[in-house]
């Protein structure tokens, strides 16, 4: 196959039903899961994330891209990719606000491990291992979730659920008879 120039993917919004599917592994990284993520980058940057998985795009894989500081003046793009991704070792708490482009406008504080150990491959199908703590952790934490068929909602207390409820709400109205939900800006 040859390498085709990147494009701009739909992203999911609450609601799809693939993005509360538990995602299959990576048997072989093929031309075409390398487009995939070429894409998923391309998409990542110009929906202004920070990360984006598989699922975010209607794709059940255990695959996802993050770039945390990329945004940061002075700062150059250079996005991370996991595949088969695994945590092995999780080290304190904290807690931050997130965000996510499946859910749009809507932001909540949530627990995630301070520092995280976590193996996976890159796009050359070599093993990697990445140690990494804060927003970085942070990241790779919420962008493996959704490999599980969890969003960031789903970690917030009760209490602050019903906050958020009729929003979620109007998320979830536009999805289809298929179990489709696509918003483009």
């Amino acid at each position: 196959m040859d390498k085709q120039k990147a494009k701009i993917l739909s992203v999911r919004i609450y609601g799809d039903e693939t993005l509360r599917k538990v995602s299959g592994s990576v048997e072989d990284i093929t031309d075409e899961i390398r487009q995939f993520i070429n894409d998923l980058i391309k998409t990542m940057y110009e929906k202004d994330g920070i990360g984006l998985a598989a699922p975010q795009v209607g794709k059940s894989l255990r695959i996802f891209v993050v770039d945390p500081y990329w945004f940061r003046e002075g700062n150059k793009k250079k996005p991370f990719v996991f595949i088969n991704p695994e945590f092995v070792e999780f080290e304190g708490m904290q807690v931050n606000e997130e965000g996510c482009l499946s859910l749009p406008g809507i932001f909540e504080k949530v627990n995630r491990a301070e520092r995280v150990v976590m193996n996976a491959l890159n796009e050359k199908g070599e093993e990697i291992q990445l140690e990494t703590d804060g927003l970085f952790s942070r990241a790779l934490q919420h962008e493996n979730d959704h490999l599980e068929g969890i969003l960031f909602v789903d970690k917030i207390p009760r209490m602050r659920k019903i906050f958020i409820k009729k929003k979620l709400r109007e998320l979830e109205s536009t999805t289809d008879e298929n179990g489709v939900n696509i918003r483009e800006k």
